[in-house]
C-alpha cells in the first residue's frame, strides 16, 4: 500500500471513530460526565504508558522536564482539553449529540479566527466571508435555541485553543497525549477517591460490561489521536481538511437518525448556513493551496541523477 492511500486509510479510521463516540459515550451511563472524564484521563495514562513502554520512548520526559515554558505549555494543553472533553460527554449524555456535533462544523471557523486574535494572521477575503457567515449562523441558532449555543462554542474554543497551543509545542501524539493526561491524572485520581468516598462511584456497581467500557476509554481516546497523526504525516494538509468533516457528519446522523434529536427548521438553516461557510472556506483553501504550487520554481535535476 501507497504511502498516500495508508495515510487515507489511518485519517478515515480515525475519523469514524470519533464519529460514532456519542454511541460509546451514552453506553457509560449512569456514571456522570466529571466520572466518564476521570476515568477516560487515568486509563489514558495507563495506555499511552505501555505504549511508549513497548516503544521504548520514556526518555523524552528528561528533555521535557528541562523545559520550563514547555512545561507551562502542556499545563494549558491539559486543561484545554479536559474542557473539552467534559463539555462533548455532558452534551452527549444530556441529549444534545446535534449541538456538539455544531461545535467540530465551526471548529476550522475558530481555529481560523484566533490565528488573526493570537497570532495576528491576515486572512483572505473569503476567509472573511466565511467568518461572517459562521457568526450569522450563530446568530440564528441562538434565535433557534433560545440561548447561544454554549456547548457547541466551547467545544470549538477549547479545541481550537488546544490545537493553537500543540501546534506551538510540537510534541508527538503518543507523547503528548501522556504528559497531558499525567498532568491531569491526579485531580481525576481525587475525584473519583471522592466519589467512592460517598459512595456514589458508578466504576464496578453496574455491570461488568459498563465496568469494561469505562476502562476502554483509555484506548478509545489514544487509538485515534494516533492514527491522526498517521495520517497527518501522510496526507496534504488539503486532504486532511477535507477528511475532518467526517466526524460531526457522522455525530450529528447519530444524534438525527438514531437518537431522533429535533432538527426544526430554524436549526436546519443555521447548520445549512454553518455548511455554506465551510464550502467557502475549503474552497479558498484549495484555491491557495493551487496558487502555492503553481509558484514553486521547478525542481532542475542534474543529467547525472536522471
Amino acid at each position: 500500500m501507497t504511502p498516500l492511500r495508508l495515510g487515507y486509510l489511518y485519517g478515515l479510521t480515525a475519523y469514524l471513530l470519533w464519529g460514532f463516540f456519542p454511541l460509546y459515550f451514552k453506553l457509560l451511563r449512569p456514571a456522570g460526565p466529571l466520572e466518564i472524564l476521570a476515568h477516560r484521563v487515568i486509563w489514558s495514562v495507563a495506555f499511552v504508558a505501555l505504549l511508549l513502554v513497548a516503544m521504548r520512548n520514556i526518555g523524552f520526559l528528561r528533555a521535557l522536564l528541562r523545559r520550563p515554558r514547555a512545561l507551562a505549555g502542556v499545563a494549558t494543553a491539559a486543561a484545554l482539553i479536559a474542557v473539552n472533553w467534559f463539555t462533548y460527554i455532558y452534551g452527549v449524555n444530556s441529549d444534545r449529540v446535534v449541538e456538539t456535533a455544531l461545535g467540530y462544523f465551526i471548529n476550522p471557523l475558530v481555529v481560523v479566527l484566533l490565528g488573526v486574535v493570537v497570532l495576528r494572521e491576515r486572512l483572505r477575503p473569503a476567509q472573511w466571508l466565511a467568518l461572517g457567515i459562521g457568526g450569522l449562523a450563530v446568530a440564528v441558532l441562538t434565535v433557534d435555541y433560545g440561548q447561544l449555543p454554549y456547548i457547541a462554542l466551547i467545544l470549538a474554543l477549547s479545541f481550537g485553543g488546544y490545537s493553537l497551543v500543540k501546534k506551538q509545542l510540537g510534541l508527538p501524539a503518543a507523547e503528548g497525549l501522556f504528559v497531558e493526561s499525567a498532568v491531569l491524572a491526579l485531580p481525576a485520581l481525587g475525584y473519583l477517591g471522592w466519589l467512592a468516598a460517598t459512595g456514589e462511584i458508578m466504576f464496578g456497581q453496574v455491570s461488568t460490561g459498563h465496568t469494561l467500557l469505562l476502562v476502554l476509554a483509555g484506548a478509545l481516546t489514544a487509538i485515534p489521536l494516533l492514527l491522526f497523526a498517521g495520517a497527518a504525516n501522510r496526507l496534504p494538509l488539503t486532504s486532511l481538511g477535507m477528511l475532518q468533516y467526517v466526524a460531526p457528519i457522522l455525530q450529528l446522523g447519530c444524534g438525527v437518525l438514531i437518537f431522533h434529536e429535533p432538527m426544526p427548521p430554524a436549526r436546519l438553516a443555521g447548520f445549512a448556513l454553518v455548511w455554506l461557510a465551510l464550502i467557502v472556506f475549503t474552497a479558498d483553501g484549495f484555491r491557495q493551496a493551487r496558487r502555492t504550487r503553481r509558484r514553486r520554481p521547478a525542481t532542475v535535476v542534474p543529467a547525472a541523477a536522471r
